[in-house]
């Protein structure tokens, strides 16, 4: 079902071309109704090339907009069972229940601590980088026993590793990050999934993908993957504040099979995917509100993701396109990548070193006053030493808006052609 549209908006005034990338206050922002998606026009902004959130189509915020509507509608029940169906796709799996919950991507942890290891069970974390201790500590609290597998500072986890620990010991789960947005280091899923697989495959294998579903190849099913986690504010293009875990058969039956109470209220799956499989059946539930609004703005950006041009697979192909001149562009800057080879770094970010003799002090603001606003380090080791360059969705796919070109001459100003 196509969401109805809003019928009032706010549409900005033209600024001049002096302050063009600056936001617009909010009092040059003019009521009007829109009698189109196409008449509505976003405030000029600074382009937002952090590794999330990310840039935002008119289309998205417009169906953002939407007038304030029941989570038990008519209207809205369908929308929402749309959403968990193109959730779906988006992650390559037939069989998969999605949840949809009011929260960040943390929300996901909690969800899978809760839900799927009980207190005294082993997990395995691979770690490479900030997001890996974060995992660990969200499955701590629930009262699991957590083993890490750490790579150096750049890299990942060896499948050897990985299999010496699975023949060690019996572990519940194991997860990774797909793409940590601390090191912008790319896992490679589907060897870890295979190895957990060969060797211990009762073991759930978990994947944090809140920095690389629909930026990153990712095949849930054909890759043997038990959980997918993200959230709406990265390569899917929507304002933050929806949590999006898809977990497999195998996982829910192990939920299912759970003989500890579930550890969590708003988390817990028993209340959860009754509220899932009623929408998606077309039927009205409720446990806790959805995000109404931003349960459109997903609607809107899942439709053009699955049904529109480019393809899914053809935006897997963009991205590795944007990725590239990105990263050609630093190369010849000599600014050097974080991630220490080509095969590890993500296609939805960058994270590269500053030279020599140059700090965040110089970068970010050049770059902002150039209208392009990166991220700075965030990884302990290392956070006063690199910066991030998101260039994920909407920046990546659609070339009209020329984002990637805009970047790289920013970059290209700021330190200056290799010599």
């Amino acid at each position: 079902m196509t969401p109805r549209p809003p019928t009032l908006l706010f549409r900005p005034r033209l600024l001049s071309s002096a302050i063009n990338t600056q936001r617009s206050p909010a009092c040059l922002l003019l009521p009007r109704t829109m009698s189109s998606a196409a008449e509505f026009k976003q405030a000029p902004h600074k382009l937002l090339v952090i590794p999330g959130p990310i840039e935002v189509s008119d289309e998205v915020l417009y169906a953002n907009a939407h007038p304030s509507m029941s989570h038990v509608s008519p209207d809205f029940v369908p929308v929402f069972g749309d959403c968990i169906r193109m959730t779906r796709e988006v992650v390559l799996s037939k069989e998969g229940q999605p949840f949809l919950i009011a929260g960040s991507g943390t929300l996901g942890w909690d969800q899978v601590a809760s839900n799927l290891i009980q207190p005294g069970e082993n997990a395995l974390v691979l770690h490479t980088g900030y997001f890996g201790d974060s995992f660990t500590e969200c499955l701590e609290i629930y009262g699991a026993k957590v083993d890490q597998l750490k790579a150096e500072v750049g890299g990942v986890v060896a499948t050897e590793e990985i299999e010496s620990a699975l023949k060690a010991k019996k572990y519940r789960l194991l997860t990774f990050t797909h793409v940590d947005t601390s090191t912008g280091v790319l896992s490679d899923a589907k060897a870890i999934a295979e190895t957990v697989r060969r060797v211990s495959p009762e073991t759930l294998v978990i994947l944090d993908g809140v920095c690389s579903v629909a930026s990153e190849e990712l095949r849930m099913d054909a890759w043997g993957i038990d959980v997918v986690l993200t959230a709406s504010q990265k390569g899917l293009g929507v304002p933050p504040g929806l949590s999006i875990l898809v977990a497999s058969p195998k996982a829910i039956k192990v939920f299912e099979e759970r003989t500890a109470p579930v550890a969590s209220y708003y988390a817990s799956w028993k209340k959860w995917l009754p509220i899932m499989k009623a929408y998606e059946a077309g039927k009205p539930a409720y446990f806790a509100t959805p995000p109404v609004n931003l349960i459109y703005a997903y609607h809107t950006s899942l439709s053009a993701i699955t049904k529109n041009a480019p393809s899914l697979e053809e935006r897997f192909e963009l991205h590795r396109a944007a990725s590239k001149q990105i990263k050609d562009t630093a190369a010849e800057l000599g600014l050097k990548q974080l991630p220490l080879k080509p095969e590890y770094a993500a296609m939805g970010m960058s994270a590269l070193y500053f030279p020599s003799g140059m700090s965040a002090a110089d970068v970010l603001p050049s770059l902002g006053a150039k209208g392009i606003v990166v991220a700075g380090g965030l990884h302990a080791a290392v956070k006063d030493k690199y910066f991030r360059v998101g260039h994920m969705g909407l920046t990546a796919v659609d070339g009209q808006r020329g984002d990637i070109q805009t970047v790289t001459n920013a970059l290209k100003e700021v330190f200056g052609a290799k010599k």
